[in-house]
């Protein structure tokens, strides 16, 4: 069985000002080890909120790291600096907005300002691309959305068999007909 390459990615100008606690990528570490019994490998960024360098971490994690999952956190938001929506699309092949409508869907039933949440997904040759809020907890209530249909996906693409704990999360996959 194929260990699977998963990039996370937290975008954070706070994280070029020198002492920084990334909490938000290592909740998603958390959350993925929770989720997966198969073998993984994380690629893991801290990058500032900068376009190029967001698409160029998503181009390499993608197409030279050959990460099957890419999930990013931090930069959704209605500020001028979040642009991780737009440098995610900029190197998409093609969107996957369910991912997005999920994620501020369930976000709602926490919070009003989800509708400000601009959170999406995409493909990338092999690779699934989704973007996450910045907050520990609301990645957590994210990923238990979206992340059953997320091995099958990855099943779609050819990529690696991800297994996981049912108990935790239960991945759809349709039954062979």
């Amino acid at each position: 069985m194929t260990k699977a390459k998963i990039g996370i990615v937290t975008v954070s100008d706070r994280a070029s000002a020198g002492v920084y606690e990334d909490l938000s990528g290592k909740a998603i570490i958390d959350v993925l080890n929770e989720y997966l019994t198969s073998e993984w490998e994380p690629v893991y960024k801290v990058i500032p909120d900068e376009t190029a360098v967001i698409e160029a971490t998503l181009i390499e994690m993608a197409d030279e790291q050959n990460c099957s999952l890419i999930v990013t956190t931090g930069g959704t938001g209605p500020a001028k600096r979040d642009v991780t929506p737009e440098a995610t699309e900029a190197v998409c092949d093609r969107m996957m907005p369910g991912f997005g409508e999920l994620m501020r869907a369930e976000s709602l039933k926490f919070v009003p300002t989800a509708i400000l949440s601009r959170q999406t997904a995409g493909l990338r040759g092999d690779s699934l691309i989704v973007n996450l809020p910045g907050k520990p907890k609301s990645i957590r209530e994210c990923l238990d959305a979206v992340f059953p249909a997320i091995p099958y996906c990855i099943d779609l693409m050819d990529g690696p068999f991800l297994e996981c704990d049912e108990s935790v999360i239960k991945p759809f996959r349709p039954k062979a007909k």
